[in-house]
């Protein structure tokens, strides 16, 4: 077996437990929570109307074995991992009886096209502007810019939201500020309805972008600054190599590389969502489904929700591992 297989199988390993004790904490947080959600949902049938005793009895017996509830709380937590290892989460307990799995499926691709493509762009733009900011640091125009990102980035993400909200909904109104799309649209894949989501998407990527292109900047410059002085960099330099090909091809290229781990831990918690801007923007993604299903007491969609966010991080910092020493030959793996 090579060292490099001895080494994947090590940080599968890893990966396995990392998942198991994170939804294991999340199983056993949310069911010591005061919440009973059978006698949340008897509650609400009751208030109809009259029932009959013997009628409610066999309905909470019913409800108790539809939500892994029976018996102790090692037995649940033993029927939980049964059922998650065929991928069911069971039936959400605010939205009864449509599945948890149904239910996340609905949000998670809004969630996914938002982060994505607000963690690339900030990803792509950072770099950019540190590399040419590390590189010409006499220039004034780099360094206004440079300065207007770090100023952005100490500030909240959701401050700026709400700014953007204010300044794009109500001063200057050009831009949706509420959904993901329009009221009463026709969903039907069509040219109309991407340019919708498009446009309802701009606000809630605008506040990622500004303020997360702050820390690329920072950092890749930092990394520039260091290795401009290294002597490759700079024999290159005497020799007459164009400066633009000395920034491309021997400083970015050897600076980016643990910038893209930071870019895969990044994509990998996109699965977290963003929950105030969700909120802020009223963006039907993870973040606004978690809240709600908070709000409502259905730790069955949190316990869900909580589940895919630990294995997305996990597996970002998987990949990151396994890859890490084919893109750099200096780590080793013995």
């Amino acid at each position: 077996m090579t060292p490099y297989l001895i080494f994947v199988l090590k940080r599968f390993g890893q990966f396995l437990l990392v998942v198991f004790l994170g939804v294991s904490i999340t199983f056993f947080v949310t069911h010591l929570t005061p919440i009973d959600p059978v006698e949340e949902s008897i509650g609400a049938i009751t208030q109809m109307g009259q029932s009959d005793p013997n009628a409610i009895e066999l309905m909470r017996q019913s409800l108790r074995e539809l939500y892994g509830m029976e018996g102790s709380i090692w037995q649940q937590y033993l029927h939980f991992w049964l059922r998650l290892a065929t991928g069911d989460l069971g039936p959400s307990l605010s939205a009864f009886p449509t599945p948890v799995s149904t239910i996340i499926m609905r949000s998670l691709p809004w969630t996914i096209g938002l982060m994505t493509v607000s963690t690339l762009i900030t990803f792509v733009l950072g770099n950019a502007l540190g590399a040419l900011a590390g590189y010409y640091r006499k220039n004034m125009v780099l360094k206004a810019v440079s300065l207007v990102c770090i100023a952005l980035l100490p500030i909240p993400y959701y401050i700026l939201a709400f700014v953007l909200l204010i300044l794009f909904g109500y001063l200057w109104p050009v831009l949706p500020i509420n959904g993901g799309y329009e009221m009463n649209a026709n969903l039907d894949l069509s040219f109309a309805l991407v340019l919708d989501i498009l446009k309802h998407s701009i606000l809630p990527a605008l506040s990622l972008i500004l303020v997360g292109a702050g820390s690329w900047l920072i950092g890749m410059r930092a990394l520039v600054s260091n290795i401009i002085t290294d002597d490759y960099v700079v024999f290159a330099e005497l020799g007459g190599v164009p400066k633009r090909k000395i920034l491309r091809s021997y400083i970015a290229r050897n600076a980016m590389v643990p910038q893209f781990t930071g870019l895969a831990m990044s994509l990998g918690a996109i699965f977290n969502g963003t929950v105030i801007t969700e909120i802020v923007f009223g963006y039907p993604g993870i973040g606004n489904l978690l809240i709600s299903a908070v709000h409502a007491g259905d730790y069955s969609l949190v316990l869900g929700l909580s589940a895919l966010s630990i294995v997305g991080v996990a597996a970002a910092v998987f990949i990151i591992d396994i890859l890490s020493p084919l893109i750099d030959p200096r780590i080793k793996v013995e």
